[in-house]
């Protein structure tokens, strides 16, 4: 499969380039991350990740697939994704779809081919910040975006 050019910015400037993944669009959230070596469904479909761009520090994710019955709540949560290297031929019996073909229909972008382990790091460091990811869009357009858009902490989740 051909990957798309995909770019994550930090309010700070930072900026990872890579491969985009999931639906072909912009997510805006609060960049935070996860440290599980499995579990992957169960934080996109969790309601304490909702608004947010959740990295993975596991190296490979997507190898188990997608089922339906691991879902945390009725709906995908997540702002985007951000991995290390994206399955693309799962390996399970109850696997219904790909990671990528999950996130496309749920129109969630992701980013893949970027070490996540130094964006951890900063996050680590620095503490959680602002981000925008999109596929296809330039660095300059993202921070734009991330300019004009509301902080997490201005934003309500609770429906």
């Amino acid at each position: 499969m051909t990957y798309p050019k995909a770019v994550l910015v930090l309010e700070d400037g930072t900026v990872y380039e890579g491969i985009g993944f999931g639906y072909p669009g912009v997510a805006v959230g609060e960049v935070v991350f996860n440290t599980g070596m499995t579990g992957y469904q169960e934080v996109l479909t969790d309601p304490s990740y909702a608004g947010q761009i959740v990295v993975m520090t596991y190296p490979l994710i997507g190898n188990y697939g997608i089922n339906a019955d691991d879902f945390e709540s009725a709906r995908v949560q997540v702002a985007g994704f951000v991995v290390r290297e994206v399955c693309e031929e799962p390996s399970n019996f109850r696997t219904q779809k790909t990671l990528h073909e999950f996130l496309a229909d749920h129109q969630i972008p992701g980013i893949a081919k970027i070490d996540t382990r130094r964006l951890v790091r900063k996050l680590r460091i620095y503490g959680v910040m602002m981000g925008a990811l999109g596929i296809e869009r330039t660095a300059d357009e993202l921070f734009d975006l991330l300019k004009r858009s509301p902080r997490y902490d201005e934003l309500d989740f609770v429906q």
